[in-house]
């Protein structure tokens, strides 16, 4: 049985969403099977009309499935993307997560891989802590987190071992070096979840 891997993330100008689709490459390099998916917008329509970007990608969607909680049920690894919010989470996202809890409460959440990444507009405006805030989220559900880490020296360049990330300054659009990162941590997440993956299978 392959590696099963969920994608979920989001996106409002399309940074994210291209991190989500590296990592998703990644982890289709190991032959793992992938899903990739997306929630909804609930902003208010005024102000998603406040950001140009903003109102453009939304305009041009849908640019994935919606997350369903059967989708996280058969994953056995996943991964979880957004934007920094204040130093978290988007609340489109977090939404989400927050839909988890009969799962959760069933133990079905329990020993699934999981791992973070996020995208802000400033160095220091809270990358690290959007990040742990999601795998807070994680710990709650007893999954097992797997940091992106210095495991490359790539990963060196990136700067950032809690997750994959990027700023981008002045709307810049992901580069190279944020979109290999993210690519690593997506083999990393399936590479790892397919061994642990194997050994509850076995037990």
């Amino acid at each position: 049985m392959s590696t099963r891997i969920l994608v979920v993330y989001y996106s409002a100008t399309g940074n994210t969403a291209q991190l989500a689709s590296a990592l998703a490459d990644g982890a289709r390099e190991t032959g793992a099977e992938v899903r990739l998916r997306t929630v909804p917008e609930t902003a208010p329509a005024a102000a998603v009309a406040t950001n140009p970007r903003w109102q453009a990608y939304v305009d041009s969607g849908p640019h994935a499935g919606f997350a369903t909680l059967d989708d996280l049920e058969w994953a056995d690894g996943l991964a979880v993307g957004s934007p920094t919010r204040f130093g978290g989470p988007a609340a489109q996202i977090k939404s989400f997560l927050d839909s988890t809890g009969g799962l959760w409460a069933k133990g079905k959440l329990a020993d699934k891989v999981a791992t973070s990444f996020t995208t802000a507009s400033t160095a220091h405006g809270g990358l690290e802590s959007t990040l742990l805030a999601i795998n807070n989220i994680f710990y709650h559900w007893g999954a097992i987190v797997v940091p992106l880490g210095y495991a490359q020296p790539h990963l060196l360049e990136s700067g950032n071992p809690y997750g994959g990330s990027f700023v981008s300054r002045k709307s810049a659009e992901p580069d190279k070096e944020a979109l290999e990162a993210l690519r690593i941590q997506g083999t990393r997440l399936a590479t790892i979840t397919g061994h642990i993956a194997t050994g509850l299978r076995g037990a």
